[in-house]
């Protein structure tokens, strides 16, 4: 089903299932602009918005992998925003990003349900790290070295490796990967590629399955066995044993 907010430059696409992706709010323009560049030339899909109003309505129509919120907004607060996501059953994990560095703030955010806090000012490659781990951990990932037989896809310097022979990656490919490999062996769908990916609406036409076949070409070396597996009709499958 396709939504459309009044006040957004586009559609947004509002399907509940499990893939990676951000969610910014953030009501002071430089840090969620800065932040949101940042966290997408990383590899991440990403939505942002200014308001806790619109922020909400994000929140509530996508199941976020992250969400960063700020805790002073406009039109509703973060505290209000976590309270009512929590209240719902939402299971993104929350960052709080805020100025507010008292004992008491970090507590009170943290008891209402937030997974983890961050103190402006802060360093981008923090955010990353710490946005990273909750990703990991949502999909059960302890180590951030991935092992799927011989392919090694290391989250932390974002490297991949067969055999011990360095694989070079685009960043779609590299954030393509990355998704596979935290649900190895488990089918997934074009759909679920598509907005992993491509942080934007719109038809898929058969882009998803140019990034496959390019992925394809670089991490099934020749005399190795194959890991990128089609399941025509359902999707993709990344493992040595499916």
């Amino acid at each position: 089903m396709l939504r459309f907010k009044a006040d957004s430059s586009r559609f947004v696409l509002a399907i509940i299932s499990d893939k990676m992706r951000v969610l910014v709010i953030e009501d002071y323009g430089p840090i969620r602009e800065s932040v949101t560049q940042g966290l997408r030339e990383a590899g991440l899909a990403v939505d942002s918005a200014a308001d806790g109003l619109n922020g909400l309505w994000y929140a509530e129509s996508y199941d976020y992998d992250v969400i960063v919120l700020d805790l002073m907004l406009p039109e509703i607060d973060g505290l209000t925003i976590l309270e009512k996501l929590r209240s719902r059953g939402s299971r993104s994990s929350v960052l709080i990003l805020t100025a507010k560095d008292q004992l008491d703030d970090r507590v009170e955010g943290l008891n209402r349900g937030a997974d983890d806090y961050l103190i402006k000012p802060f360093a981008f490659e923090e955010l990353l790290a710490r946005v990273r781990t909750l990703i990991r951990r949502r999909y059960d990932v302890k180590d951030p070295l991935i092992r799927v037989a011989d392919l090694e896809i290391d989250t932390t310097n974002r490297t991949v490796t067969r055999a011990g022979k360095t694989i070079e990656l685009t960043v779609r490919e590299y954030a393509l990967l990355e998704y596979l490999s935290a649900r190895a062996r488990q089918v997934v769908s074009r759909m679920d590629i598509w907005e992993h990916v491509y942080d934007q609406s719109g038809s898929q036409s058969n882009v998803v399955d140019v990034y496959i076949g390019y992925l394809r070409k670089k991490i099934e070396l020749p005399d190795m066995p194959k890991l990128l597996h089609t399941r025509r009709g359902h999707g993709y499958v990344l493992g040595d044993d499916c």
